[in-house]
């Protein structure tokens, strides 16, 4: 969902703009990842941080940064902010005006880049940016716009390094290095992001882990009582909070 426009022929081939940049990858987004009981629960969990993390959202402006088809942007403007989205794939922003104009929210959708965001310093309340770090270029390089940007709070999600999402991450990016086109997507430490958030003045206030499981695992079971009942028995035990992804942080500056 995001590139850096720098001009090179190597960053546009970057996978992070070839993928999402086809228009069936778009159109089917939604239900790859929301389809089916456990992607419809995900989609929930998902509302539910956002609105926990942002919380009063009435009034407040929030740029939805890697706002793909509108999901959480279309969320957050019915719980009465005020939204932009922003996205460097075209073909993501025409399904994300497709579902605001469905849904009857008002957005401002617009293309941009994560790392060299078109917007003042300060100028909104919060930014939000979902499944973007895991997958930028200079993941470093989108925080600090997102803090540049930033009155109030930045969130962000990642898969953990120390979670099951490290065996496929690292899988993907072995088959990336052989040729292969594949979403290379990376794992980040959280005392990596931590860090990168306390350098540009914000600290966290909030963390939210999601399963302990592969979120695909959970989804060929397709099954959700089996579900929270697995993923309940292991946060009851302290694994959700060693193991826990994908991981979510608000910022607060």
């Amino acid at each position: 969902m995001t590139g850096r426009q720098t001009g090179s022929g190597a960053d546009r081939d970057h996978y992070s703009y070839r993928h999402y940049a086809d228009q069936d990858v778009a159109a089917g987004f939604d239900a790859l990842r929301f389809g089916g009981p456990i992607g419809e629960y995900l989609a929930r969990v998902q509302a539910e941080i956002l609105r926990e993390g942002l919380q009063p959202l009435s009034g407040r402006r929030v740029l939805d940064v890697g706002t793909g088809t509108g999901r959480a942007a279309v969320q957050l403007a019915g719980e009465g902010a005020d939204v932009v989205g922003a996205d460097f794939s075209e073909e993501m922003l025409g399904v994300a005006r497709i579902r605001a104009r469905e849904a009857g929210r008002p957005l401002d959708l617009v293309r941009a880049d994560a790392h060299h965001l078109p917007f003042a310093d300060r100028s909104v309340d919060a930014t939000v940016s979902l499944r973007v770090l895991m997958h930028a270029i200079d993941w470093r390089q989108c925080v600090a716009e997102l803090c540049r940007v930033s009155r109030w709070r930045v969130v962000v999600d990642f898969p953990a390094a120390a979670s099951f999402a490290a065996l496929e991450s690292g899988a993907r990016r072995t088959a990336h290095r052989m040729g292969r086109r594949v979403e290379a997507y990376r794992v980040l430490r959280e005392a990596d992001v931590r860090t990168a958030f306390t350098a540009f003045g914000f600290r966290i206030v909030m963390v939210r882990r999601q399963f302990v499981l592969p979120i695909n695992l959970h989804k060929k079971l397709n099954h959700l009582a089996t579900t929270r009942a697995v993923e309940g028995g292991l946060a009851a035990v302290g694994l959700l909070r060693l193991f826990g992804s994908p991981v979510t942080m608000v910022a607060e500056r």
